[in-house]
């Protein structure tokens, strides 16, 4: 007996985006209709130019479309005022970055903590939330160091605790493996894996590597705006 579909969390439709050059429009997204089931690990690939980190954005709220809707769980992102489409983001969103973006000064426990400041929580509820992720992600021992003291590797784990860290409907990573080594992406993608099998989480990873992206569950590829599925 198959599996029954699954509910959608993001549904995209008729979605256009374009950017100005002078006085020349570059058309980058062209009517993309598609939807990402929840819980689903999905890689978006395709050549430089091709509209993988604008549509990864427009997703995460961090851009405007032209035209076209975009909906995440039961929310209309495309609809949504600045002042709360960033307060959409800082609930609903999980960012993960090539870089990590981590902040020097401070340590893992901090930098994960950053986005419950935009919440609530008092403060010993943040570090407790904090330490509980870092624990998830296999860092429970070097909560109190700072980035300079991790590997590459560890401080994306940092990068991925703090994505966690608010429990949100998607997380979204745009090339989480391109500055670590094989070693390292491995254990980095596994645990993007493990979020979505084990917590349950959607994630929407944008690489250009292939090893990477056959650790999602599903690929689909960009070319010149248009979208077309795996493998």
């Amino acid at each position: 007996m198959t599996d029954p579909p699954r509910p959608s969390i993001v549904e995209v439709r008729d979605l256009c985006k374009s950017y100005r050059r002078g006085a020349q429009s570059l058309p980058v997204l062209r009517d993309l209709t598609f939807s990402i089931p929840e819980g689903e690990f999905l890689a978006l690939m395709g050549p430089s130019g091709s509209g993988k980190t604008t549509l990864l954005n427009l997703i995460a709220g961090i851009d405007r479309a032209d035209s076209g809707s975009i909906r995440v769980g039961e929310v209309e992102v495309t609809r949504l005022s600045e002042a709360d489409l960033a307060r959409w983001r800082a609930g609903h969103v999980g960012f993960v970055f090539q870089f990590y973006n981590l902040i020097p000064v401070l340590t893992a426990r901090e930098n994960v903590e950053l986005p419950l400041h935009l919440t609530a929580l008092s403060r010993r509820e943040r570090r407790r939330h904090a330490e509980a992720v870092l624990g998830l992600v296999g860092l429970g021992d070097r909560m109190d160091h700072y980035p300079g003291q991790l590997s590459g590797g560890q401080q994306q784990r940092v990068a991925i605790a703090r994505a966690l860290v608010t429990d949100p409907t998607i997380v979204v990573a745009d090339e989480p493996t391109g500055d670590l080594d094989r070693a390292s992406a491995e254990q980095v993608l596994d645990l993007m894996d493990r979020m979505v099998r084990e917590l349950g989480k959607t994630v929407i990873m944008v690489t250009h590597d292939p090893k990477a992206a056959e650790k999602a569950h599903a690929i689909r590829r960009l070319e010149k705006g248009v979208m077309n599925a795996g493998p």
